[in-house]
């Protein structure tokens, strides 16, 4: 129990030589509500140049039309600023995880997508870069994006609504795993 009390110390960055006072940002990615996810997040300073940031994400809405986008997901993320935290450019580090039950989606996507509902849940992780800009004095907007890996694990069904499972598969995928534009308020 008192690891675990002096590894939360650490994270709030009590017992960082020359940090100053402990900072905290709220944010929404813009991106997600576009698709009417609803998404919340935190990110804590560490150290002068390090934070942790910390965004979930969740989509309950079954459409009348039979389409399905539900999904929830975190993907927490340590970050190294190469300025100051939360100013300006920085890498970061990232895993995801995520539940899903989608399909039936319009012609933007595959006809697998939109003949098919695919449910199951993914994980993996990626590195990212990204950039903040100061905004206001307690606001600021940043855009990121990130590559890395997935594991996705998902059983097919023939339509959104129905049907008896088709198969269960597994798939590897590498590419994009991030993309946000995100508006932030820094709470000090």
């Amino acid at each position: 129990m008192k690891k675990v009390f002096i590894l939360i110390l650490l994270m709030l960055g009590y017992f960082v030589p020359g940090s100053k006072a402990q900072k905290v940002a709220v944010k929404s990615n813009l991106l997600y509500d576009l698709t009417t996810t609803m998404n919340l997040g935190l990110e804590i300073g560490l150290a002068p140049k390090w934070t942790l940031d910390v965004p979930v994400n969740y989509n309950p809405w079954k459409p009348d039309n039979g389409r399905r986008l539900r999904h929830w997901g975190i993907q927490p993320e340590v970050r190294y600023w190469f300025c100051e935290r939360f100013n300006r450019t920085f890498v970061g580090l990232h895993a995801h995880y995520a539940d899903f039950n989608v399909g039936n989606l319009p012609g933007l996507f595959s006809d697998n997508m939109q003949k098919n509902r695919y449910q199951g849940h993914l994980y993996g992780g990626g590195l990212s870069i990204g950039h903040s800009w100061i905004l206001k004095k307690r606001w600021s907007i940043e855009a990121s994006v990130g590559l890395g890996y997935a594991r996705i694990e998902y059983e097919k069904y023939p339509c959104a609504e129905c049907g008896s499972k088709l198969k269960d598969t597994g798939r590897n995928y590498f590419g994009p795993t991030k993309a946000s534009i995100s508006f932030i308020y820094l709470i000090k």
